[in-house]
This record gives C-alpha cells, sequence and structure tokens, in this order.
C-alpha cells in the first residue's frame, strides 16, 4: 500500500495537528486521489482523535492548495497489522513477530520471512530471526519493499 511521498512541508504540518490532539504521525500518503493519514498513540487511537485531526487537517489542506482538485482525506490508526516504515518502527516492536518482504541483495530477487524482529543493527538495517528456521537475516532498510506486523493471537 506504499503511495506517493508527501512534500517533506506537508508531512511536517500533518505531524504538527497530529501532536496537537496527543498524537504522532505514524505514516502519511498520497495515491490515487486519497490522503491516508495514520496516527499513533502509546494509549491508543480512538475515533475522538481521528475526527480531530481530520476536522483541523482540512482547511489547513486547503490553505496549502493540497492535491490538484478534489481528493479524498482519510484519518485512521495503523491497526494490529501494522506497516512498519521508520527504523523507530523496527526499535519499537523489537520481538514482535512480522512479515517482511525485501530484495534480496546477492540475487536481486524478491523474498519474504515471517519472524521476530530483533535489537537494532543500526539505523539503516533490520534482525529478523525467522520462525520457521531460525535463521537470522540482517537486511538494510534500504531493501525492504513492505514489512507488516503479523497478528499474534
Amino acid at each position: 500500500m506504499s503511495g506517493k511521498i508527501l512534500d517533506p512541508s506537508v508531512e511536517s504540518e500533518i505531524a504538527a495537528v497530529a501532536a496537537g490532539v496527543g498524537c504522532e504521525l505514524a505514516h502519511a500518503e498520497w495515491k490515487g486521489g486519497v490522503l491516508r493519514v495514520f496516527l499513533d498513540r502509546e494509549e491508543g487511537v480512538g475515533l475522538e482523535h481521528c475526527e480531530a485531526v481530520a476536522r483541523q487537517l482540512s482547511p489547513l489542506l486547503d490553505a496549502l492548495e493540497f492535491g490538484s482538485g478534489r481528493y479524498t482525506l482519510e484519518v485512521s490508526s495503523p491497526g494490529l497489522d501494522r506497516q512498519l516504515h521508520r527504523p523507530r518502527d523496527y526499535e519499537r516492536f523489537a520481538g514482535r513477530l512480522a512479515r517482511v518482504q525485501f530484495r534480496a541483495a546477492d540475487t536481486g530477487r524478491k523474498r519474504t520471512v515471517v519472524g521476530r524482529l530483533g535489537a537494532s543493527a543500526g539505523a539503516d538495517q533490520v534482525r529478523v530471526e525467522d520462525r520457521e528456521t531460525g535463521e537470522l537475516h540482517v537486511i538494510p532498510m534500504a531493501s525492504i519493499l513492505v514489512a507488516r506486523l503479523e497478528v499474534e493471537w
């Protein structure tokens, strides 16, 4: 579900609005005429947080002349199977089960590993211990195509 990267100044404005209601901007993407904003907070994101951010963002985006016409604004929490985007996401969820799709450096082919996220291997690498084989993968962040937490019951 990756979309176009937002202009950093727009993303900064969105982050400021999110912070104003006690949330953190987890991720924002612009794709197919839809601006998706994902909020996060330690105690959980409620409907009231999403509504407050949407109410404040809508006129702000209009003032910034965001988009080239009509667009849809969606504000939500990342969910239980949240996508991981930044190094801090991997650090925060160390020990959790994740599905990581990446391009293997040696072959250039897509690979997927499902396993436990390990302690940070630096800001530019992610550690994942394969749940089936126990093999430890150290994956460069630049090689990751998509990473998402797995729901554990």
